[in-house]
């Protein structure tokens, strides 16, 4: 099970990263705290503080056009705050 799918990189997200030393990550929906902290930990070589997860809902959306009313939504996923233990950092855009 993949359980890293992408970073978030938003403008939010980055501020967090510079002065909290906190990361989001897009996860498997079926991803716990404990197997998110080991991905993490072994894909970055860093050490986990703390973990944090969220369901994200997805964004219902209508659209008004010539052929009616077009409905439709974005899709649900699962985010991850990881904290990274003080001098610890995360680059995303080594691997370029």
């Amino acid at each position: 099970m993949n359980i890293l799918i992408k970073p978030i990189i938003t403008e939010k997200a980055t501020k967090d990263a510079e002065d909290n030393n906190r990361y989001g990550f897009v996860v498997n929906p079926q991803a716990n705290k404990v197997e998110i902290k080991k991905a993490v930990e072994a894909a970055y070589e860093v050490s986990v503080e703390k973990v944090r997860t969220m369901n994200v809902r997805p964004d219902r959306r209508t659209r008004y056009t010539k052929t009616g009313i077009q409905t439709g939504k974005t899709n649900a996923y699962k985010k991850a705050i990881v904290q990274v233990a003080e001098g610890d950092t995360i680059d995303f855009y080594s691997n370029m």
